[in-house]
């Protein structure tokens, strides 16, 4: 068997694996569960296949940190953030991943969702386009792959143009599932997408004529990417359980800063790339940009500065709520408390 099937293979067996872990059967109710175990988190991931930058929650799952903490969880993986913010304001999850934009526009929108994690504080996705593009005004007229208006990969795009002088009316928006941007390049689709790390990386080992045409950390370095949220009224009832949940993936973004060969493992196994892959985006992501918060990961000033450029960019719906009300940082002050802060390191 090829490297290729036994990625994709790991892949469904992850799903599988993410599906029951802490349950009896497979589908059964979280209810039913919790009489013979620590209660499931019903926890939603905005990708269709788990990209490096949500992965944390796997190397919690399978280095056993969760279950140190009494934590089990039942992950689903949706097509986009905002997928994710609407399965939580519905109540089928019970906390979300996402980037930070459908999050604060379901606040904005009256949800009580509240940001209370980061599975990344720094953006970890680059514009990547035929080399014949060598500046976002190039893209001028040009059919660019987004998944809904209002999704993260929209809105960088939003900020690639703007780069560029130009605005979404300056270019064809081409609806394209966030597993098949590659292809759409490739074919000639699209002109220009918004990929993963671990994406750009495979893309430009295996087609010499694309290329990253920015990365966005360097467009906006204050912008907040990744977060986790709830409802007000799921972290009232459950504000232990998600103080377990922080902590255990806090001490997962620990875990792997200082254990490269089995992160590069789980990410691998979670992504379907080889493992050469997932370990250059790892030295990219980890050893240069350092996405992944050592403590809290919620700066406020940060996110406050993000929802303003949601606000310029024009992707607020409408008023977003103050940040004290839009952040709740107990759950994750507690597990800080609980693993002890280190020192000369960002929030």
């Amino acid at each position: 068997m090829s490297s290729r099937p036994r990625r994709l293979l790991a892949v469904l067996l992850v799903g599988l694996s993410a599906l029951t872990a802490g349950c009896g059967a497979l589908g059964q109710e979280p209810e039913a569960a919790a009489a013979s175990g620590p209660p499931i988190l019903r926890i939603g991931l905005p990708t269709g296949v788990t990209s490096f930058a949500n992965a944390d929650i796997l190397v919690a799952q399978q280095k056993g940190f969760l279950a140190d903490y009494g934590v089990a969880v039942q992950i689903q993986n949706l097509k986009s953030g905002v997928s994710v913010a609407q399965a939580v304001s519905d109540g089928q999850l019970d906390v979300g991943a996402a980037s930070i934009e459908p999050v604060v526009n379901s606040a904005a929108n009256g949800d009580d969702t509240v940001i209370i994690g980061a599975y990344s504080d720094r953006l970890a996705v680059s514009a990547v386009t035929p080399k014949d593009i060598l500046t976002p005004a190039d893209l001028r007229g040009r059919p660019v792959g987004v998944q809904e208006v209002g999704a993260f990969r929209e809105v960088m795009t939003r900020l690639v143009l703007q780069q560029g002088g130009l605005t979404p009316n300056d270019v064809q928006y081409v609806p394209v599932d966030a597993q098949s941007y590659t292809a759409a390049l490739v074919d000639g689709r699209i002109q220009s997408a918004i990929l993963q790390t671990e994406q750009a990386v495979a893309a430009s080992h295996a087609y010499p004529n694309l290329h990253v045409l920015t990365n966005l950390v360097d467009v906006v370095p204050n912008y907040h990417y990744g977060t986790f949220f709830a409802s007000r009224a799921w972290l009232d009832a459950n504000r232990e359980t998600a103080s377990r949940l922080l902590t255990a993936l806090t001490k997962a973004h620990r875990y792997m800063y200082s254990n490269k060969a089995e992160t590069v493992r789980i990410v691998a196994d979670a992504t379907g790339f080889d493992d050469s892959i997932i370990a250059e985006s790892y030295d990219i992501l980890l050893t240069q940009r350092q996405i992944f918060p050592l403590n809290t990961g919620l700066d406020k000033t940060r996110i406050s500065s993000t929802v303003d450029s949601m606000r310029q960019l024009g992707i607020l719906e409408n008023q977003a709520p103050p940040i004290d009300q839009l952040v709740d940082t107990g759950p994750a002050d507690t597990a800080i408390k609980n693993l002890g802060e280190l020192p000369n390191t960002r929030r």
